[in-house]
């Protein structure tokens, strides 16, 4: 059932709200009302079935929460402690008093994200985009100077070995097995553990031939197992059968295969080299970023699959960018990981970094060295916005997660440029306020 709109009870007529009590001045105060809420209501609403179930949570709550998370770098349960500390929160989320009890259960946000879905996710990151235009922050003169690149996003599983794949897929079909009450020949719990141990600390004392025997004690094991109960249950059912290929696949998978399973929990995961010294290499999915080259906001951002070359992703940043900013990009600036690019994709222009300073004017050098600014915003989406560690299930989490992330970076920028407007302005006053003091104690001698 679609949710009810957010009203007070007339038990609290007689306490305060929270627009008398907070500070006008503050940012979440001034971003509160400049944010269309009415404009989630519409989009949002049509995925709720009419007289039907109860009420759902209201829109408002659920957006500005995700918009927090992401913003400060919470978690859902924390998120939600917060909530009920922070006046200012309540407030940006659409309550009138003060609460003192939780709002919602935090599984509630991830029941909301599931419903909502990526593609409708996207209408979170386009009203940050609005807003910034709205108050003249975001203009169609940034549009015409727009970077591109690539970075991991990873996802939250531990670093892939053999004996801990086999050691887990394992575990997996033995809890399953005994579900659905298939008596095995042996689970292995005991030798299997002690064989995973021992394989871990052979590989940490460098003798190779000890920790290649106990993992292969570790594939036996499994492979035992699988087999057993194949024998016991010919006709399995999907979640069975599922859980059986994706052991057979970890079980027959070698060092040099394509396609292979890192994550028995996340199968989407995939291998990624981006060349780092720090980090060889990194498991989860590539993002696509498209930021302004003037200001950094982020006007695009996407999670792919299947580690596409980096060129192939540039098309679809520009279809997605024009469609959340209604602008279309003059010009794109690149680094090397995109030659082969055409030079002009529709009606934007494409610049590969890999010209001389000689060769350009210093107008057009000055654009080229501006595409590094990129680099620190994927450093802040990292560090500041939880792009760093995906911890959504399936596809659809990792580009949900994405799109969250850039969500809460354009959102640190609104409060930024609210803080230096309300700044800005205040100095006038106060100067105003010291000439009037100096006139009245001048005058009363």
């Amino acid at each position: 059932m679609r949710p009810k709109l957010q009203h007070c009870d007339q038990s609290e007529l007689f306490r305060a709200r929270l627009d008398q009590i907070l500070d006008h001045r503050h940012q979440l105060y001034h971003l509160a009302t400049e944010i269309d809420w009415d404009f989630f209501t519409q989009e949002f609403g049509l995925l709720y079935v009419e007289h039907i179930g109860r009420p759902g949570l209201p829109t408002r709550l659920l957006v500005g929460l995700h918009y927090l998370k992401h913003a400060y770098n919470e978690s859902d349960e924390s998120v939600v402690d917060r909530f009920i500390e922070n006046p200012y929160w309540q407030y940006f989320c659409g309550f009138q008093y003060f609460q003192h009890e939780f709002p919602l259960d935090p599984t509630s946000l991830v029941k909301w994200r599931k419903r909502i879905g990526s593609e409708k996710m996207e209408q979170l990151l386009k009203e940050t985009l609005e807003t910034a235009k709205r108050k003249r922050h975001l203009t169609k003169r940034h549009a015409q100077k727009v970077n591109a690149d690539t970075t991991v996003q990873e996802k939250a599983i531990a670093f892939p070995t053999d004996a801990r794949l086999y050691h887990k897929a394992r575990i997996a079909l033995v809890r399953a097995a005994c579900e659905r009450g298939i008596e095995l020949r042996q689970t292995y719990k005991r030798v299997g553990k002690r064989a995973l141990i021992m394989a871990g600390r052979y590989s940490h004392a460098r003798q190779g031939r000890r920790a290649k025997k106990e993992t292969k004690k570790l594939y036996t094991y499994l492979g035992r197992v699988i087999r057993d109960i194949k024998r016991k249950c010919p006709t399995p059912d999907d979640a069975l059968s599922q859980l059986l290929a994706r052991a057979e696949r970890i079980r027959n998978q070698k060092r040099d295969d394509k396609g292979k399973i890192y994550s028995l929990h996340a199968p989407e995961v995939e291998c990624i080299a981006k060349g780092k010294a720090h980090k060889k290499y990194e498991f989860g999915c590539k993002v696509s970023l498209l930021t302004t080259s003037t200001d950094n906001w982020i006007i695009g951002i996407n999670a792919l699959h299947e580690n596409p070359y980096d060129g192939h992703t540039l098309e679809q940043a520009l279809t997605q960018s024009q469609r959340l900013l209604g602008w279309e990009a003059g010009e794109v600036y690149c680094d090397k990981g995109y030659q082969g690019v055409s030079e002009k994709i529709a009606n934007t222009r494409v610049h590969i970094t890999k010209r001389k300073k000689h060769s350009l004017k210093p107008s057009e050098w000055r654009w080229f060295k501006r595409r590094n600014a990129i680099e620190p915003v994927f450093g802040h989406l990292k560090s500041d916005n939880k792009l760093d560690r995906n911890y959504l299930k399936g596809k659809e989490g990792d580009k949900i997660n994405a799109i969250l992330a850039a969500c809460g970076y354009n959102l640190r920028k609104l409060i930024r440029a609210i803080l230096f407007l309300l700044s800005k302005n205040r100095l006038p006053w106060c100067f105003s306020r010291f000439q009037s003091s100096l006139s009245i104690s001048l005058r009363t001698g």
